[in-house]
């Protein structure tokens, strides 16, 4: 690719979209778009050197966009039959990184209630062993996060990074490492849930107050009250996000 051609690849897909190398940003279009439906399971996406020209990018950026997407489970390369398009359900769906592609545009509210439903599994749990296990400085972490979430709103970046934090520390507050691996994808569904229900309206409510609960059984140590708490926190929101579906 010459340098000119180099130059359009990095205003399409390099500093104008968040800093992101050009491989990344092509696999961000790709994912976004597989997401939408504009390719559909089992289609076969254009050969690489097609791809790499319409989208006046290197064939080296290109493949390592390629790879991104088969390391998600959304495509399948096998030699001489090219590269096709899986099924939602060979997806990785809890890659942070994914569910940013699928709030990026109108949700499936049959997958959102599925996170829910996940969370329901997950985090009421956790809240109870947080309760019986947590550190005074995991306590701290939870406390800053809620000051910040009241602080700022979670209308805010810095609200919702402050509400994924909070979620994020009883899952480590539980002492299971298992279950603190889940962090990344719980926390991303935390905050790309709020962020759509920020982004049709102003929820019907503050949610601090449902947060807090869960702060205050966890910091008495009553187990049965912070499952509870969050169980009641979790239906709330889905309550909210029910709202936020049904928005025109």
């Amino acid at each position: 690719m010459g340098s000119e051609g180099k130059h359009s690849a990095e205003r399409m897909f390099g500093h104008e979209e968040g800093g992101l190398r050009i491989h990344q940003a092509i696999a961000r279009q790709l994912g976004s778009a597989i997401v939408a439906g504009k390719y559909r399971p089992g289609e076969l996406f254009e050969g690489e050197i097609e791809a790499a020209e319409r989208l006046r990018v290197s064939r080296t950026a290109y493949r390592e966009a390629v790879r991104i997407l088969i390391a998600k489970g959304m495509l399948e390369s096998r030699p001489k039959a090219g590269t096709r398009v899986l099924p939602r359900s060979r997806w990785n769906v809890l890659d942070p990184e994914m569910l940013a592609w699928m709030f990026a545009g109108e949700p499936d509210p049959a997958f959102v209630r599925d996170l829910f439903e996940l969370r329901g599994l997950i985090e009421p749990s956790a809240a109870e062993l947080a309760a019986r296990r947590r550190t005074d400085a995991q306590l701290a972490t939870m406390e800053t996060a809620l000051s910040t979430m009241g602080e700022h709103g979670l209308a805010t970046e810095e609200g919702r990074a402050a509400d994924q934090q909070f979620h994020n520390a009883i899952l480590a507050a539980t002492q299971n490492e298992a279950l603190a691996a889940l962090a990344s994808s719980v926390g991303a569904a935390v905050s790309w849930t709020t962020m759509f229900k920020q982004r049709k309206s102003a929820p019907p409510r503050d949610p601090l107050p449902d947060h807090r609960a869960v702060f205050e059984a966890i910091a008495s140590r009553d187990t049965a009250a912070a499952r509870a708490a969050m169980t009641e926190l979790l239906r709330l929101a889905l309550a909210d996000m029910d709202i936020a579906l049904t928005e025109p």
